[in-house]
């Protein structure tokens, strides 16, 4: 029989073989003895954590199809019970709960033995998928299977090159296609609805099959949500309905790139002074190592005590009012873990805010020659502890933002406070950890004032995250880790809500002979100014890298990059508060305004910046021109004034020119002209 309709068309069909969930007509969850939803089972993993680089083996011992469903119905509430067979030992019982535009399946489990659980959702061949956190290789997530845990992305993510055999050779650290600082098990369809499964076990969504996509959670889930919308635009509201909305940037971010610079208080003021000098708008100074460094193999490390460093940085306290009255402000760098060296592990450990190993003792976790504690977000002691450390050293010293790194990192093999498993924390982890900082700014009156941007993520980091960054890319033109791969990482983060998105201009990781290049930071720096955030970073190895300062000509074209950005930021702001009030993204796929143009569901290295703008940024070295897709629409070229009005063109695209169009009917159209004479 057929149950009520929900108001975006999802229709329950009961039939004596089973039942069927329809989303305007077409199958979505679908059960028979022949074609089971629920698969569940046993399995025992083995997990291995090398510097945050997972390796991750799964032996299944039993997996069982659960044929059987028997319906039961409690008031307004339905349960359907499913068993291995008809007279069999009952497994799963799903709750299903209707509500305005979807549908919630809430699980409990039967046997305590489970640990597995394989859920299918009903598909097509034409369908895509998009989203499960930031991904950097794949935007159209259909054809590959996508393990969800949280985790250093690895150097170079593509095991057929080079970079990534040496990295894992040498550093058991190459990473893969779907390796990420930021998983989440939600994806989103071509079809204008969106899947999330309520869990924090590790999870595999697997889309090559062409009739359905099976979800696999290491554990029974909470519950598993589809909710539909007629349109994307409409759908990204009710995503972050769901997840959380973000704050606005603060206003002092439009006025310029952040300029990443270490080395002290003297090097910071004289690199300063040049780049405006030529002309380079700058809103901020970001000074990571504003608490002291370290040397080692991998390079620049930082000294994880997090306060200012006076030997280090001499008057700092001093300068960052000075460079505040010039409209610039200053930004430093926190993670959760503390050094052994440092006052701050001392006084957890006495106070007992550090995680403990098995035998009772601090918990030490090797970041590449240096060991630290981690400051343990279950005991609520240690959480107000560190938003004070936060508060008082960095807020309080005059801090405007800050890198909020790391969060991928927990060991799964540690003691928490709480008792929980660290197998089941480490994807809360990265949330935990913003959650920190969001109160830490709030409570100090500082949110909309502050801005720190964190790289690990998972479900529910939206609300608190006030910017995301792409983390550690290498400094080269691959798609898999380099500059191209910033663009579906972008486009990935803001399906699932986190719409304020950006990068280390010119790369981070610089290793295995990757150096980056001159080139190579002008065409980053291009892309950047068509972001809600510019900012630079040396490296990892900034003697082998091409700084903003290592020439005139590089400092120019920063300078009219600058200029570009800034003189953009009316637009860019609309955009950004748009993303608060409504979660639609800043950066957006091609899709989420062309929705009947077939070919904009595969590009995945151009972007919609706000529904005005078209980016497609140069991400391969040598080229002047370039080829671009335009869905059917009346464009403008941004530089030439060049009209177009869709489908595959070829333009000019020397370095100061990215390809960007407008659309001739913007209301910014005059701001766009303005741009485009620069």
């Amino acid at each position: 029989m057929s149950e009520a309709t929900n108001e975006e068309g999802l229709i329950i069909y009961r039939h004596e073989d089973g039942f069927e969930i329809k989303l305007n007509g077409s199958a979505l969850i679908s059960h028979t003895t022949d074609q089971p939803l629920l698969y569940v089972g046993y399995g025992e993993e083995t997990m291995e954590m090398y510097r945050g680089n997972f390796d991750i083996q799964d032996y299944v011992i039993e997996r069982l199809a659960l044929r059987h469903a028997e319906w039961k119905k409690q008031g307004e509430a339905e349960f359907v019970t499913f068993f291995n067979a008809k007279g069999g030992q009952p497994y799963l019982t799903l709750s299903l709960e209707q509500e305005a535009h979807g549908i919630r399946l809430a699980f409990t489990s039967e046997q305590s033995s489970i640990n597995r659980v394989w859920f299918r959702v009903a598909s097509d061949a034409e369908e895509k998928v998009y989203g499960c956190g930031e991904q950097m290789s794949h935007f159209n997530l259909r054809g590959k299977s996508f393990p969800l845990w949280t985790s250093e992305p690895g150097v170079g993510r593509n095991k057929k090159t080079y970079t990534t055999w040496q990295a894992d050779v040498l550093d058991k650290a190459g990473g893969d296609y779907y390796t990420t600082n930021y998983p989440q098990p939600t994806y989103v369809s071509s079809k204008k609805y969106y899947c999330h499964v309520e869990t924090t076990a590790y999870a595999d969504f697997n889309f090559t099959k062409p009739n359905y996509h099976e979800l696999q959670i290491w554990g029974v889930p909470r519950w598993i949500i589809v909710e539909a919308a007629a349109t994307f635009v409409e759908l990204a509201s009710l995503i972050a309905d769901r997840f959380g909305h973000q704050p606005e940037l603060p206003e002092w971010t439009y006025n310029g790139i952040i300029l990443g610079i270490q080395g002290g208080t003297g090097v910071v003021e004289a690199k300063l002074e040049r780049a405006l000098s030529k002309g380079v708008k700058v809103g901020g100074v970001w000074c990571q190592d504003w608490q002291g460094k370290r040397i080692t193999s991998f390079g620049k490390r930082l000294m994880w005590n997090w306060r200012w460093n006076p030997e280090e940085y001499p008057q700092l306290d001093e300068k960052i009012g000075q460079w505040k009255k010039q409209g610039i402000r200053f930004l430093g760098y926190i993670n959760p873990y503390v050094a052994v060296e440092g006052d701050l592990f001392q006084t957890a450990k006495a106070k007992g805010y550090l995680a403990l190993t098995e035998q009772r003792d601090i918990y030490l976790v090797d970041f590449g020659e240096f060991y630290c504690g981690v400051v343990d977000f279950t005991n609520p002691e240690a959480c107000e502890w560190y938003k004070q450390v936060i508060k008082e050293n960095l807020i309080d010293f005059g801090l405007d933002g800050w890198m909020a790194d790391f969060g991928e990192y927990l060991p799964i093999d540690l003691t928490l406070y709480s008792g929980e498993s660290a197998k089941l924390m480490h994807n809360a982890w990265p949330v935990l950890w913003a959650k920190i900082n969001y109160e830490a700014v709030k409570e100090a009156g500082k949110l909309g004032e502050i801005v720190y941007f964190m790289r690990a993520g998972y479900t529910g980091v939206q609300q608190y995250c006030t910017l995301l960054w792409a983390g550690d890319q290498s400094v080269d033109w691959s798609l898999d880790d380099g500059l191209a791969s910033v663009i579906p990482a972008a486009l990935s983060s803001g399906m699932v809500g986190n719409g304020l998105h950006h990068s280390d201009i010119g790369g981070y990781t610089s290793l295995h002979g990757n150096k980056r290049s001159k080139e190579l930071f002008m065409r980053w720096a291009e892309m950047g100014a068509f972001t809600p955030v510019m900012r630079t970073h040396e490296g990892n190895r900034p003697y082998d890298c091409w700084q903003f300062d290592s020439d005139d000509e590089t400092l120019e074209h920063l300078a009219r990059m600058t200029e570009i950005y800034t003189l953009l930021s009316p637009y860019t702001k609309a955009m950004v508060k748009i993303n608060a009030e409504l979660g639609i993204p800043v950066q957006r796929p091609l899709f989420m305004h062309y929705e009947e143009d077939e070919r904009s569901y595969d590009i995945q290295y151009q972007y919609l910046y706000g529904p005005d703008l078209l980016v497609a940024p140069v991400h391969q070295e040598h080229e002047t021109s370039w080829t671009v897709y335009l869905p059917e629409d009346e464009w403008v070229h941004l530089w030439s004034g060049a009209k177009y009005t869709g489908g595959f063109i070829q333009v000019e695209a020397p370095l100061g020119k990215p390809p960007v169009f407008y659309r001739e009917h913007s209301s910014y159209k005059e701001l766009f002209r303005e741009v485009g004479q620069l």
